[in-house]
């Protein structure tokens, strides 16, 4: 049987292209995936054919992001049944390298990502109508849970891993910068961990009000109130925690500018060399710490949207088709009109 993919071939030349059926072995699961999520790493491969030393060099099906049914299952799988609405987890650490052997799974030697460039051959990712993967890798959603949010579930994942690097959020004072999808989410990851006081900061309308949804206190529209974060540098700063999720200099500069002494810079953002005012960081005794994917926190992502503890829903945006991929990455990547755009698959409609 043949099935339908969404192929990168180089700087915006997306194919919709035909592939033989994968093959279900022992210990897997076949999906028929119903919604995938178009993820910022998405937008730079196909606007720029990559990002930082990662470039495309042959053809990849594109796609981290999403969930389907369960169509199939190998031998000695009993963890999910045919017709289950399963999330797929894309990472798939070696779990025997130094780090896996050491439990930092995300930093494993041998990483193998669903979607990504930076392994040659290729990683294929899941855009596709049909995937076979190991059953370790699929989370089984137990009540109707929407297939969009399902599909939510690897970004959701990225920022509770993102607030497992910060200190015990309950009561504190949180500023997120950068509010597209996963400062979204970095906001109602925050709420769920009992913040006091939330504040998102971004240069548009459109993902402060997703932001609001989210459970931001206030939001701050940068482009239109240029110091609207002047009063929380006061006194060297009023924040306890801050998410940085846009990678911009200027947002970095004002993070830290708010953070107060001994605060929290968490960096989720992802650019190339940016400069950060070392002062700040010196003078205040800011601790700065990265966060890169996840590992446990995807099933913790998949619990918190099947039981309904967070709330993905007001980042999804409208939906495409698969024929209309192409659209659905130009939408994607009109931060003034979309948060999270997904491509649905097999037939499937949102409504």
């Amino acid at each position: 049987m043949m099935s339908r993919a969404c192929v990168l071939h180089g700087i915006h030349d997306l194919r919709l292209e035909t592939q033989s059926e994968p093959q279900t072995g022992p210990g897997d699961v076949k999906i028929a995936i119903l919604a995938g999520g178009i993820c910022g790493s998405d937008l730079h491969y196909i606007d720029h054919g990559g990002f930082g030393p990662v470039r495309v060099r042959e053809p990849i099906a594109m796609g981290h992001e999403a969930a389907g049914r369960v169509v199939e299952t190998g031998a000695d799988v009993d963890t999910v049944h045919t017709g289950d609405l399963v999330a797929i987890n894309p990472s798939q650490p070696c779990g025997h390298c130094r780090y896996c052997m050491d439990g930092h799974v995300v930093h494993c030697l041998d990483m193998r990502f669903m979607g990504s460039a930076y392994r040659l051959p290729h990683e294929q990712g899941l855009f596709r109508e049909r995937v076979v993967v190991a059953a370790k890798q699929v989370h089984r959603f137990s009540r109707d849970v929407h297939v969009r949010a399902a599909a939510c579930t690897e970004p959701l994942a990225v920022c509770l891993h993102a607030r497992a690097q910060a200190p015990d959020l309950k009561g504190k004072r949180v500023l997120v910068t950068g509010a597209g999808p996963i400062g979204a989410l970095c906001v109602a990851v925050a709420r769920d961990a009992g913040a006091g006081e939330i504040v998102a900061t971004d240069l548009q309308a459109m993902p402060l009000s997703v932001a609001k949804q989210m459970g931001a206190d206030r939001t701050l529209n940068l482009s239109e109130e240029g110091d609207g974060l002047g009063p929380y540098k006061a006194d060297k700063g009023q924040f306890d925690v801050a998410f940085e999720c846009s990678a911009s200099a200027a947002a970095i500069r004002d993070a830290l500018s708010c953070l107060r002494p001994r605060g929290t810079l968490i960096a989720v953002g992802v650019a190339g060399d940016t400069p950060m005012p070392l002062n700040l960081i010196v003078s205040k005794e800011i601790a700065v710490r990265g966060t890169h994917r996840f590992h446990a926190e995807f099933s913790a992502a998949a619990a918190a949207i099947d039981s309904g503890t967070i709330d993905v829903g007001p980042i999804i945006s409208p939906s495409f088709p698969l024929e209309k991929a192409v659209d659905a990455f130009t939408r994607a990547g009109d931060r003034a009109r979309a948060m999270k755009v997904h491509i649905l698959f097999n037939g499937y409609s949102a409504d």
